[in-house]
């Protein structure tokens, strides 16, 4: 038999002589000449991580770089091609071995002996590894040798950052023994540890965090848990055949799964008190927290708790958080982490795509967060794929692609909306031509339940208020997460702008249902009612912003509002069951491309607010009065709370859209507004210092009497929410482009908001 060694050696060398030259210039001085590592990059050769990425994920983390510190290598098409492909061929799995046996007959048997502990194709159980891309991660002799001798592959394993010269074994299916300090013991797998903590998933698949102060002792126990193969020569030659073919899981819905259960459902719709299982909060999408455990008397004692960073310098995300975990989300990416410690206990992640090729902020990485029901976490990819992942196990379980138009370059940054057993999300990319929508899916299997398009398709009542052309690819993009009202059963979602944004010449008329908000049978996707904010858009105003959903009195009678702060400058109230105007009146000084509001909530436009070839001044600025960043309503001061722009910009009909409108005597301002709802009246408002750029925090209020946001100088605040008096700041040092949340975890409430790379917790001391 040939010796080890000589046999890498030999490999080694083969592969050496199908370097291409380009590696040499760029990768050689990290990974050797050989491409067997060094101290400052770990080998290519034979890796298990890059046997499970295609040649175009191996392009990608090219392209991009990673997050154990490689640079971005952005080489010219063919020279990413050269070394994608021979990395690619390098690193050969079972997949590609086509290993004999009979596939069909090692199914059957995976099915029946494997899937009780693993997850493969979204099927089976979380008591150890997904399987669905096996293949792409072993080759055929380790799969034997896995079978054969679980042991033998135990803890050999090497961590994502382990550099060439090293061994770090990451092994998240080790099995421990924990000794509880109240005199009990608990077994299973140590997901993730540290040398004061512990994430333990028992066998009965659920998951324990533990801190040093619940524990005295963690026995590691020598013995894999999966037990050795006991199948005949030719059972273990068609198992293999089977696993050899398990290259992950295709895109398309599932043929059948089980359905959320009702009391998952009710834990979406109504969350315990502490936990934030969805965008924003509560299916109402208020930012009201009824914790109360921080206060105005209080606040001032509040502390760092703990930091966690991802790969991404201007993470938009809201964190989840639901039995202890907490997720969060970066641009192709979602981590799960205690929430009492900021530990990580699993990461999925998919290369993201070349920028070129997708439309919009997705292009540049915004990702706005996640949703969670029952034992899934749902979220959606830059290049518009919803993705379903196992809460335990961070598994791929199911993903769809979103669009069936061929129409436009989509992309996706809203976190979606879980909706009784239905996920339902939007596409981004409005500034450019595409055809925007709704759409629902089956939680449990992917499958497309209703599509409302917000482009009517010519010879439809809406497709009237267009004239012209661009109705063939108007935009109407739906990039920001939805509200729900359980009772009526009705979504509400609002939409984009038309394209082209600031050109109206071949798109005359209202332009529905670009800027509305849509309210939906949220079973059939129907249209109940629609309320235009701003027909014919001339200026890029989205009405994607936050729709906040409230039962109280209004005006002497109990009415179900919906309370919004629009990007064009009004704040709006509707009664939400009907569609109805009742209110709108500016909340910004700047405001003249209207001169007011008709009283069926029409605007009335300034004829001379027009863009033009040379530049009309129009206010509010694009990035408009306010944005997508959260607002909140607090029941107790009956205050609704919106981070406000006070800005104009240059607009033009064609070319550079938009122009910087340069006023020293004059600059824009960020300032924080609390308004009356009854009567659209300040209140009080708190001026920010720093450009307003640098501030996109939105706000969250809670019982304890605190509005909490982050300031355009780069802290992180508590203030006091009937007076805006700032009460405790925390220098983060960062641009925000996140809103706040709040959770409860082992009894104490903690805030957490994205901050630049980081998520940052705060509690009392």
């Amino acid at each position: 038999m040939m010796p080890l060694i000589l046999l890498l050696l030999i490999c080694a060398a083969a592969a050496a002589q199908e370097i291409p030259a380009v590696y040499g210039k760029y990768c050689a001085a990290c990974h050797a000449d050989s491409a067997a590592g060094t101290d400052r990059g770990p080998g290519l050769i034979d890796t298990r991580s890059l046997r499970s990425r295609s040649e175009t994920q191996i392009r990608g983390i090219i392209r991009n770089g990673t997050r154990g510190g490689m640079p971005a290598f952005p080489l010219p098409d063919a020279e990413l091609d050269a070394l994608a492909k021979a990395v690619r061929s390098w690193n050969a799995s079972a997949f590609d071995a086509h290993p004999p046996g009979d596939p069909a007959a090692g199914k059957v048997l995976f099915e029946k002996q494997c899937l009780t502990c693993h997850m493969a194709q979204g099927r089976g159980a979380s008591n150890g590894p997904d399987l669905s891309s096996i293949a792409r991660e072993l080759t055929v002799r380790e799969l034997e040798q896995t079978l054969l001798n679980p042991n033998s592959r135990k803890g050999k394993r090497n961590g994502a950052a382990c550099p060439g010269w090293a061994f770090c074994p990451d092994d998240p299916w080790g099995v421990v023994s924990v000794q509880l300090k109240n005199g009990t013991a608990l077994r299973g797998f140590a997901r993730s540890q540290g040398p004061h903590d512990i994430q333990l998933q028992t066998f009965d698949g659920k998951l324990h965090l533990f801190t040093a102060t619940d524990y005295s002792t963690v026995t590691k126990e020598a013995a894999s848990y999966m037990p050795a193969f006991k199948g005949s020569d030719a059972e273990r030659r068609d198992l293999i055949a089977y696993l050899s073919v398990l290259g992950g899981v295709d895109v398309g819905p599932l043929s059948a799964a089980p359905t959320a259960s009702a009391a998952a459902i009710a834990s979406v719709q109504t969350p315990k008190p502490g936990e934030w299982p969805g965008y924003h909060g509560l299916p109402s999408a208020n930012r009201h927290s009824p914790l109360a455990q921080i206060n105005t008397a209080n606040a001032s004692r509040l502390k760092p708790a703990w930091s966690y960073t991802l790969p991404h310098p201007s993470l938009q995300t809201t964190p989840l958080v639901a039995d202890g975990v907490m997720y969060v989300t970066a641009p192709n990416q979602v981590c799960a982490l205690d929430s009492a410690t900021g530990r990580e206990i699993w990461c999925w992640n998919r290369t993201r795509n070349d920028a070129r090729k997708i439309s919009g902020d997705a292009a540049k990485g915004a990702q706005r967060g996640a949703a969670l029901l029952g034992d899934r976490i749902f979220f959606a990819t830059d290049d518009a794929h919803v993705v379903a992942l196992n809460r335990l196990t961070g598994a791929l379980v199911w993903q769809v692609f979103l669009p069936t138009d061929t129409v436009g370059a989509y992309g996706s940054t809203a976190a979606p909306l879980v909706v009784g057993d239905l996920v339902v999300t939007g596409i981004a990319g409005g500034d450019s031509p595409l055809l925007g929508f709704i759409v629902a899916l089956k939680a449990s299997t992917g499958e497309e339940v209703w599509r409302f398009r917000t482009i009517p398709r010519r010879g439809e009542k809406a497709a009237e208020t267009w004239g012209g052309k661009d109705i063939e690819h108007g935009g109407g993009a739906t990039w920001l997460t939805g509200s729900f009202d359980p009772q009526t059963d009705t979504i509400y979602w609002p939409t984009g702008n038309p394209y082209p944004d600031t050109d109206g010449t071949n798109r005359a008329g209202d332009n529905l249902y670009t800027n509305c908000v849509l309210a939906l049978d949220a079973k059939t996707g129907k249209l109940k009612w629609h309320f235009q904010f701003t027909p014919h858009d001339l200026w890029d105003w989205d009405a994607t912003e936050p729709l906040v959903l409230v039962d109280t009195n209004f005006k002497g009678r109990p009415r179900k509002l919906l309370l919004q702060a629009n990007r064009n400058g009004y704040f709006y109230v509707l009664d939400r069951t009907t569609g109805e105007f009742l209110l709108g009146t500016p909340f910004v000084k700047r405001l003249t491309w209207s001169t007011g509001l008709d009283a069926k909530g029409r605007p009335q436009v300034n004829p001379a607010a027009k863009p033009t070839a040379g530049g009309t001044k129009v206010c509010p600025a694009v990035r408009g009065a306010t944005n997508w960043y959260s607002t909140a309503y607090n029941p107790a001061t009956k205050l609704f709370y919106v981070m406000a722009v006070e800005d104009c910009n240059m607009y033009r009909a064609s070319g550079n859209w938009f122009v910087p409108y340069n006023d020293p005597s004059s600059p824009p301002e960020k300032v924080l507004r609390a308004l009356d709802i009854e009567t659209g009246k300040i209140v009080w408002e708190v001026p920010q210092i720093g450009p307003p750029e640098a501030n996109y925090s939105g706000v969250l209020t809670t019982a304890g009497g605190l509005l909490f946001y982050g300031e355009s100088g780069g802290t992180f605040a508590a203030a006091d929410a009937k007076t805006g008096k700032t009460l405790w700041h925390f220098p983060t040092g960062q641009a925000w482009k996140a809103s706040p949340m709040t959770y409860t975890v082992k009894g104490r409430q903690h805030v957490a908001i994205a901050a630049g790379s980081q998520i940052l917790a705060f509690t009392l001391d």
